[in-house]
């Protein structure tokens, strides 16, 4: 029986996966964004052996929208994924160069797409480094010349909700909106880093920073995190999970489908969209 991988693995299980031939692993790190500090090993100097570049910020964006990081098409999607040489029969794992940060959107992304069999590296490049096993340089590797894949995108356009859908539900008591930003933005007491865009949250959003549910940049045990939502949201609940630009609020969704929960959306164009369009309700406290 193939061993199959959905949500997380570690970096031992990736270190002896069977199977290579079905293997795709994906570096979808990003730069640095809103003061984070630079990873000191990050591609294209570092990297996990044959691991391909998953570019969220060229190859996997919308580019003709003014907004950062929001879904592209589906067509423009099947075509970038079938460049990497990804199959509809791929196993997929994704990891960052920051322990999980960018790896949880582009998992979203291709579950979003209809392929189930991705999974994020626990940790990343940090922890995989750590236990010493084996890295490459991606300057030793060939890249953008992979036998071109048979991936099919089937898009499913409940995995996301736009800004009509949140100020529709806004008074929904079912509808639990959770904001995956630091409390200090979250609360309004800092200014937004995009330059015009509002301080604040959206009324009735809870707030759970990303980085509440990580230790050493790995998940918590499944134990943790089950306690931390539990305080907030009930398993009836649909959850819109929201941040500043849609990268992080998949952490939250990683999270939530990982202990259970079922009916999760991310809003694409989060915090970057709503806090820019004046007509929509913002709160402070």
């Amino acid at each position: 029986m193939q061993l199959t991988y959905t949500h997380l693995i570690t970096g031992e299980k990736l270190s002896k996966y069977p199977n290579r031939e079905k293997l795709v692993i994906l570096d979808a790190s990003i730069p640095p964004v809103g003061g984070i500090k630079t990873p000191e090993h990050q591609w294209p100097t570092t990297t996990i052996p044959t691991a391909r570049r998953f570019d969220l910020n060229k190859d996997f964006s919308d580019l003709s929208n003014d907004l950062p990081h929001t879904m592209p098409s589906a067509a423009h999607f099947q075509s970038q994924a079938r460049k990497l040489g990804i199959n509809k029969n791929s196993q997929i794992i994704v990891y960052d160069s920051f322990g999980l940060f960018s790896a949880a959107r582009a998992w979203w992304m291709f579950k979003s797409m209809g392929h189930k069999n991705i999974a994020v590296l626990d940790g990343g490049l940090p922890t995989w480094l750590e236990h010493g096993y084996a890295v490459a340089s991606s300057s030793t590797l060939i890249t953008n010349n992979w036998q071109l894949g048979d991936f099919t995108a089937n898009f499913q356009s409940s995995y996301f909700r736009d800004r009509h859908d949140i100020f529709g539900s806004l008074q929904n008591a079912n509808h639990k909106v959770l904001d995956a930003r630091a409390s200090q933005r979250f609360l309004g007491q800092v200014a937004e880093p995009r330059a015009g865009v509002r301080s604040g949250h959206i009324p009735n959003a809870l707030n759970l920073p990303y980085s509440e549910l990580l230790k050493d940049g790995q998940l918590l045990p499944k134990a943790q995190l089950q306690s931390i939502f539990s305080t907030l949201v009930e398993s009836s609940n649909i959850l819109t999970m929201s941040c500043g630009s849609g990268v992080t609020a998949c952490i939250l969704a990683l999270a939530a489908e990982y202990c259970g929960y079922s009916n999760i959306n991310v809003y694409d164009g989060s915090w970057s969209e709503w806090g820019i369009r004046i007509e929509l309700p913002v709160v402070t406290d």
